[in-house]
Order: C-alpha cells, then sequence, then structure tokens
C-alpha cells in the first residue's frame, strides 16, 4: 500500500492530468481507469498465483497458457464461427486442462514445481502456434469484443470481471477449510499429510485454478485488439504475476497468503509502467525501471533488510 501511495503521490505532483477522470459516452476515462484496466490480466493471473505460492509452489506456465487461450477463442471465432459460450468456454477448459497438467507433474510426478511448470511454458507458446499456425488472426466478433472492451457501471468490464474472481476465490479459501489447507500445506507438508490433508489433491487443486485464471486473463487482450498474437500474447506477464503476489505481502517460502495484497501489487507493477510511460522515457527503460523500483519495495518489505539498515545507522548514531 505504501508503495502505491507513493507512486500516486508521485503523479500527484509530476504527472498532470493523471487524477482527472472524465466521463464519455456514459464511460469513466482517465489513467486511473486506464491502469484498472490494464492491470486486469496480471490481477487476474496473481490471484491464481497467490494461491500456488501458498503451497510453496510456482506456475511459470501462466503466460503461455494464456497465449493458448486466446489462440483458442480466436480460431473458434475465424474458422469454426462459434457461438458465444463455446468461444468462451472451451479455451478456458483447455487452460483447465493444462493446470491441471502441471499439478499432477507436481504432486503426483515429484517434480519441482519451477522445473514442471517450465515444461509447459516452452511447449505451451508453441502449442499457441500450432492452433494458429503461426498466424496473426484477427477477427470481428463484437459479442465477443466486449469482454476486452465492453463497460458495466460506467467502467471497463475487465474490472468487474476481475472483482467476481476475487469475490469468488476469497469465498472458497477463506469461507471454507480449503484456505487453511493451502496455507498448511505451504508452512508443513509433511506434518500436514499426517495430520490426514490430502496434499495431492490440494496442489492439483490449486494449479488448476491457477491455469483457468490464466485462461480467463487470456481472453482478454485477444478480445481487446480482436485479433491472437501466439508470439506476444502473455509474454513475461508470468513474471509480473509473481511480482504482484511478492508485493502483496505473500511468502515465495508458502504459508500465509492475501488475495487482495496480490491484487494491489498487480495495480503497483501497472501504475509503474503507466507513470514511466506518461513521463517520456523510452520504452527501452522501461523493464529496467520497474526492476529497480521492484527491488527497492522488495528491499523496503524485508525485515532482515530493515534490521540492517537500523544498525548501521544505530551505529553512526552512537
Amino acid at each position: 500500500m505504501i508503495a502505491l501511495a507513493l507512486l500516486l503521490l508521485f503523479n500527484l505532483a509530476f504527472t498532470p492530468g493523471f487524477f482527472s477522470v472524465q466521463i464519455k459516452d456514459g464511460h469513466y476515462y482517465g489513467s486511473l481507469i486506464d491502469v484498472l484496466n490494464r492491470a486486469a490480466p496480471v490481477m487476474l493471473l496473481a490471484l491464481g498465483m497467490t494461491l500456488v505460492i501458498a503451497t510453496k509452489g510456482v506456475d511459470l506456465s501462466v503466460g503461455a497458457v494464456m497465449a493458448i487461450s486466446g489462440a483458442l477463442a480466436a480460431q473458434l471465432i475465424v474458422r469454426y464461427h462459434s457461438p458465444l459460450a463455446v468461444i468462451i468456454a472451451v479455451p478456458l477448459l483447455v487452460a483447465l486442462v493444462c493446470g491441471i497438467w502441471n499439478g499432477i507433474l507436481v504432486a503426483v510426478a515429484e517434480i519441482q514445481p519451477i522445473v514442471a511448470t517450465l515444461i509447459l511454458m516452452v511447449a505451451g507458446r508453441g502449442i499457441a502456434q500450432l492452433i494458429t499456425n503461426g498466424l496473426i488472426l484477427t477477427f470481428d466478433d463484437r459479442a465477443f469484443q466486449f469482454i476486452g472492451q465492453g463497460h458495466l457501471f460506467r467502467l471497463p468490464f475487465t474490472v468487474t470481471l476481475v472483482g467476481l474472481a476475487l469475490l469468488l476465490t476469497a469465498v472458497v479459501t477463506r469461507r471454507t477449510a480449503l484456505g487453511l489447507f493451502i496455507e498448511s500445506l505451504g508452512n508443513n507438508e509433511a506434518a500436514s499429510r499426517y495430520a490426514g490433508l490430502r496434499t495431492t489433491a490440494v496442489k492439483i487443486s490449486v494449479y488448476a485454478f491457477c491455469g483457468l485464471c490464466a485462461g480467463l486473463a487470456g481472453l482478454i487482450p485477444v478480445s481487446d485488439i480482436q485479433g491472437a498474437d501466439s508470439n506476444n500474447a502473455g509474454l513475461y506477464l508470468e513474471m509480473d504475476a509473481i511480482l504482484a503476489v511478492v508485493l502483496g505481502g505473500t511468502s515465495l517460502n508458502g504459508g500465509r497468503f492475501y488475495l487482495v495484497g496480490s491484487l494491489i501489487g498487480a495495480l503497483i507493477i501497472q501504475t509503474l509502467t503507466t507513470t514511466i510511460l506518461s513521463r517520456g522515457v523510452p520504452s527501452q527503460m522501461t523493464l529496467v525501471v520497474k526492476a529497480i523500483v521492484v527491488l527497492i519495495v522488495c528491499l523496503v518489505q524485508s525485515a532482515e533488510f530493515r534490521a540492517t539498515v537500523a544498525r548501521v545507522f544505530g551505529r553512526e548514531a552512537s
């Protein structure tokens, strides 16, 4: 929250019009609305990634699953002229299967999560290219377009989509025992297993959910630009999702997780990107500046780093 507040204060002081929100054609427009809209895919990825990281795992394949989901949706529109329900349901089902595949590799085959998901990260983008035959598919589908360009309650529909996903995830993990199972598994897997927890089922469930979130996130950019580019869809977004989770307070060592914190982490990343671009910084510098700022935020969050700084300045003062 402090990092996000500092970024907003910086823009309040140095970026004219950043907080200006206008109403055009009955919808809200402005930099703040754009931040919410552009952050939606990463926020969806961060929701799934949060539960995976809470089990002491990681999913590097979410960007590739986004590409598969988008490629399938585009192909269903262009080649098969499918109805909207099929265009949405089939990519989500395939993304769910991708998540289950990752879960089986991690929980049943006991492959390290970073290696298990790296397999689909590499193969998934190739699968997406096979689906589109290596082409950039473009289309014009007004109904499907609503996902990425539509508005609800005067806000981009993607904001509603993220809100519903957060609500459902919070209800399932905080109003049932599943959240405790996930945190218990992340804290001590062996003890959880001896206590009778079905750790294999819990792991497969969280990876399946992560895949589903990636599939949903993959529909947004395809719907927005009315086209599927398998080479670039979701590229590097797995890193943004992991950063969002870490910035939101969930430890990579597993255990306790914070869903809202992960969404705030995604907003920090998108606000930073928007700030960099609005300040006229060359696009080539965006990733470097983003990495430096994220490093500073992580160091500030580190209790050990803060203690070291306090000891150093304490000695100088004495």
